[in-house]
């Protein structure tokens, strides 16, 4: 079955972008906005929505394989690539990617995803997000031509199994929605909130007060409204913050002791608490943070975000220890190739990963994300896009099931085709 066509359109991501080094750096609120000069790489505003290239893979059976070219909320920090603005990037798609598409044999997604993650037109690679969205097409592309789903032509290509049981979720909320989070915990959502913690003094507070008093009422919360054999574990985003306002490393450790007692019964993962200047610092920062933690009976597990970007960030993570797990943030890896390989490599050498993402992806993008979790495996799931929780829980769990009701009847009753 060969790709005979390509078809480009503009879309809209599920968020939006935000500028974290001038939100950071003293930008002023304005409800959503903030009033101030963008100052990482790709932004026009602080904060602005963006508009994803929409990929169609034509088939010769006039079938349609879709993949959604998108990036993070927050790029342009931690080494990751510039904000991506769709309409700039079309004509290069069009011009450069879209003949090397066509002809392809669709059944082959390994081999055509690894050549298009390796393209370089010009001598620089193509922007993270292209990769991510070509990839996301060209994996719907060998599911079509090969009538399984996605997760078994991963597993195929790779040489895995299929999970048979969904992968936990970690839903991804809203700070300042307690309806939201209300919603969360009667569905049993197995981590939560996530939430996002990016303003030192107006979310944490300068002792931490304020992110304390957040914990512990989403732990009395689950205690008063959750069922009774529900234990979700409390997950929280920080974007740095900790560090900030806790920059001797020892006090920091002390307020994680406070936070863990916070936490009540629950597990407890904080991501990204420090946020480092270059790759090596960050490594350097979370492995100290971790023996620390580690030496002073501390039970909170550290998951690192910022500069694990790419496979090569992720394989250096992971060989540091520098956390308990690892946030696979797939637009960052560009191909979803990097992004099987960095789940596999976390598997192999026993440190978690997170198969995560951003509010800012679509629904293409986290279905193809759910079937590389079911083929390959993590710790865990970020429920996405968008940070309503309810829609980005609904299309993950709802892709996870229908997958996995497929694979367990061809399992023992649909031979493969």
């Amino acid at each position: 079955m060969k790709i005979v066509d390509a078809a480009l359109a503009l879309g809209l991501s599920a968020y939006v972008h935000r500028d974290l080094a001038a939100i950071k750096g003293g930008a002023v609120p304005d409800g959503m906005l903030f009033r101030g000069t963008p100052v990482s790489p790709g932004f026009r505003d602080i904060v602005e929505p963006c508009r994803v290239v929409c990929v169609m893979l034509i088939l010769e059976d006039g079938q349609v394989a879709c993949g959604d070219c998108v990036d993070v909320i927050l790029a342009g920090v931690g080494g990751r690539d510039p904000a991506f603005h769709g309409e700039d990037h079309l004509d290069l798609i069009a011009r450069e990617v879209r003949p090397r598409l066509i002809g392809l044999d669709a059944a082959a997604f390994k081999e055509n995803a690894v050549m298009l993650d390796r393209f370089s037109p010009g001598g620089a690679p193509l922007h993270t997000a292209i990769r991510y969205g070509i990839s996301q097409a060209l994996l719907s592309a060998a599911a079509l031509a090969q009538k399984r789903t996605m997760a078994e032509v991963v597993a195929q290509a790779y040489g895995t199994q299929p999970l048979r049981t969904p992968l936990p979720l970690l839903a991804s909320c809203d700070r300042d929605d307690t309806r939201q989070l209300d919603r969360m915990i009667l569905k049993r959502v197995d981590l939560l909130p996530h939430a996002s913690f990016t303003v030192m003094e107006q979310h944490i507070g300068r002792r931490g007060e304020k992110l304390l008093d957040y914990v512990a009422g989403v732990s009395a919360r689950i205690a008063a409204i959750g069922a009774p054999d529900y234990r979700p574990r409390l997950h929280v985003d920080v974007y740095g913050t900790l560090g900030e306002a806790f920059p001797v490393r020892a006090d920091l450790v002390g307020f994680l002791a406070r936070l863990r007692d916070a936490a009540g019964p629950y597990g407890l993962f904080v991501e990204s608490p420090a946020i480092a200047g270059s790759r090596s610092e960050q490594i350097e920062t979370l492995r100290a943070l971790r023996q620390d933690l580690a030496s002073g009976g501390v039970d909170v597990a550290i998951i690192a975000d910022e500069w694990c970007n790419g496979l090569e960030d992720v394989v250096a993570f992971a060989a540091a220890g520098a956390a308990d797990v690892l946030q696979i943030k797939t637009p960052d890896l560009g191909g979803l190739t990097n992004t099987i390989e960095a789940l596999l490599h976390c598997q192999a050498n026993g440190i978690g990963a997170c198969l995560g993402g951003t509010a800012n992806e679509t629904d293409i993008s986290a279905r193809a994300c759910v079937h590389v979790g079911l083929a390959c495996g993590a710790t865990f799931m970020l429920t996405k896009p968008g940070l309503g929780a309810d829609e980005g829980l609904m299309i993950v769990t709802n892709e996870m099931a229908r997958a996995l009701q497929l694979i367990r009847l061809r399992d023992h009753t649909l031979p493969y085709r």
